[in-house]
């Protein structure tokens, strides 16, 4: 039985009528379009298609489509304005990817350690990172462009 979801997305609201477990990822790549969120694994353990709802940070493979009923969704095509996000700016300055295809879902992430408006060691970064999987391994890239937006936005 399908359900009628209505959620924000970017600043813009939306009404849908879909299945209500049907994944977030789904109907954000399929019916809204905003294909920058990845599918990687299906499971939420790569973390490719993390979004953030309300502020923080979920797996959208996982993540039911009613859940975010009356929520706040960002993906990372809504992250930017007229210009890159500091955490983005940030991945590119420090070529923070090869083939991109985690990049978002990484991205994503950070901006969600910064939103809970504590700076954190980078021990903790690393902990709490280890959730996004990069096949092509820039870890050490990725850690410098994390603290390149850290101190970029006043999180250290």
């Amino acid at each position: 039985m399908n359900a009628t979801i209505n959620f924000t997305v970017n600043g813009q609201s939306h009404l849908i009528t879909t299945d209500p477990q049907r994944p977030l990822l789904d109907v954000l790549r399929e019916e809204l379009h905003l294909t920058g969120t990845k599918y990687g694994c299906g499971e939420g353990q790569c973390r490719a298609c993390t979004v953030l709802v309300n502020g923080k940070s979920v797996a959208s493979c996982v993540t039911p489509v009613s859940s975010v009923d009356k929520q706040t969704v960002l993906t990372i095509e809504g992250l930017g304005n007229d210009k890159l996000h500091p955490v983005q700016e940030a991945f590119l300055a420090e070529g923070a990817f090869q083939c991109g295809y985690c990049t978002a879902g990484m991205i994503m992430g950070v901006v969600s350690l910064f939103n809970e408006g504590t700076a954190l060691p980078e021990s903790e970064i690393r902990t709490r990172m280890q959730r996004h999987i990069c096949r092509c391994g820039t870890y050490p890239r990725i850690l410098k462009a994390i603290r390149r937006a850290s101190a970029q936005i006043g999180k250290q």
